[in-house]
């Protein structure tokens, strides 16, 4: 006996209601950032951020793109890096780096404080104005750690390494260390040992990206 046309509707119908919740159920959670409104990263760093002598798409800001992209998130990521800045620079520019159309920022400045051997109380105090002033602004904020050269010896990495772990008290994220996974590899780090190659970007956005997504959390709520 052939079903009816109204049973024939039913379990199309039916049907139709469950592929499309399967659907749903497969779509990445990203999509529910800020409601699905359009939000803005701005990522505020040095060479690292910058991509120094990286190809176009290989460096931590359009790596860390279309990571997020993949993953459904409608979030557009700004490269505030300038290669060589130190903390001062950072504190320096903010305010136009930093532009009105922010809705997040990642701070990844320091390593060329330590390179440079600079008394870890001016980028502590260099920071700490950055992060007061994002705050004025309430824009949530990633803050990345970064650990300096041993050949400074112990008392200066401990003494740098304390002005990040203070800093991270503050009501912002915190991820410890930014080359976390690559530094010292001479595999994912360019000829200088100092900078990573895409391979070595693409380990630093994998790791941190966790933490990003937490960020977007806070600006989404």
């Amino acid at each position: 006996m052939r079903p009816s046309p109204t049973r024939l509707i039913a379990a199309l119908a039916a049907a139709s209601m469950v592929a499309a919740a399967l659907a749903a159920a497969a779509q990445p959670s990203g999509t529910e950032n800020g409601g699905g409104e359009p939000m803005t990263l701005v990522a505020l760093g040095d060479s690292l951020t910058a991509g120094y002598q990286l190809a176009p798409g290989e460096g931590f800001v359009p790596q860390l793109q279309a990571a997020l992209t993949a993953k459904g998130y409608n979030v557009t990521v700004v490269d505030a890096g300038v290669s060589g800045d130190t903390t001062t620079g950072g504190l320096a520019r903010l305010n136009w780096s930093v532009g009105p159309d922010a809705d997040a920022v990642i701070v990844e400045l320091g390593a060329n404080d330590a390179l440079r051997g600079i008394d870890p109380s001016v980028p502590r105090d260099n920071l700490t104005a950055i992060l007061d002033r994002l705050a004025e602004r309430d824009l949530p904020v990633l803050l990345a750690g970064m650990l300096a050269p041993p050949n400074l010896g112990e008392d200066y990495g401990a003494e740098f390494s304390a002005v990040y772990e203070d800093l991270a008290a503050r009501d912002v994220v915190y991820y410890p260390f930014f080359l976390d996974g690559v530094a010292a590899n001479p595999e994912l780090n360019q000829p200088d040992g100092l900078h990573p190659t895409a391979a070595g970007v693409e380990v630093i956005v994998e790791r941190i990206l966790p933490s990003v997504e937490e960020l977007i959390a806070r600006a989404g709520g």
